[in-house]
């Protein structure tokens, strides 16, 4: 079991706590589509998933390829996540 799972933060977390529950639904989507594609090491990369007025934010802590990214973007596109394409990556 892996327990070092990336810090999730979201501006006005406090008034909106709602976005906080989002970002943990398309982090485990994320997770579960590179688990599927056999990306064994892709939540060791991840460090910080951040929720800016609708923009998902993720961090990583090495290069993550342009598969990996668009698991973010699958998951934050859906209905789980805020259902738009707007997703940034920072190294």
């Amino acid at each position: 079991m892996f327990l070092d799972h990336p810090t999730i933060t979201a501006t006005n977390s406090f008034t909106e706590p709602d976005r906080i529950e989002r970002l943990n639904r398309v982090y485990g989507y994320a997770a579960a589509l590179a688990d599927v594609a056999g990306r064994q090491n892709f939540i060791e990369k991840c460090s910080q998933l951040h929720d800016h007025k609708g923009t998902l934010i993720v961090f990583w802590h090495d290069a993550p390829s342009e598969e990996e990214k668009e698991f973010f973007v699958r998951a934050w596109a859906s209905k789980v996540g805020d259902g738009t394409t707007n997703v940034e990556h920072e190294i």
